[in-house]
């Protein structure tokens, strides 16, 4: 597999941060070869060429639309991450749910 390069994005990447953690710890127990990284929604454009997908925090969910349209030209997928995987920092489920996006 190759390495993925997984974008969680928030507002001002605080709170993914700590999912991020969690989920590097889950991709480390599956010995994946992943790179995580939590950043705010103002810093992920500089990002759109080297990212393999980029997961949205729940509260920008009304806002898919608008970040599919600047990750199509990239092939980059966008999802939002549900509630309850954000709520509980669930890093595997996240994990989980990257590798199902991207049909690995």
């Amino acid at each position: 597999m190759d390495k993925m390069f997984i974008m969680l994005c928030c507002g001002a990447g605080m709170s993914s941060g700590f999912l991020a953690n969690q989920a590097r710890k889950a991709a480390k127990k599956r010995k994946l070869d992943t790179t995580i990284e939590a950043r705010s929604h103002t810093d992920v454009s500089g990002y759109l060429s080297s990212i393999s997908i980029l997961m949205l925090g729940p509260h920008y969910g009304g806002e898919l639309s608008k970040w599919k349209s600047l990750c199509d030209p990239y092939n980059v997928p966008v999802v939002v991450i549900p509630q309850d995987i954000y709520a509980q920092l669930n890093g595997d489920a996240l994990i989980q749910l990257a590798l199902d996006t991207l049909g690995k």
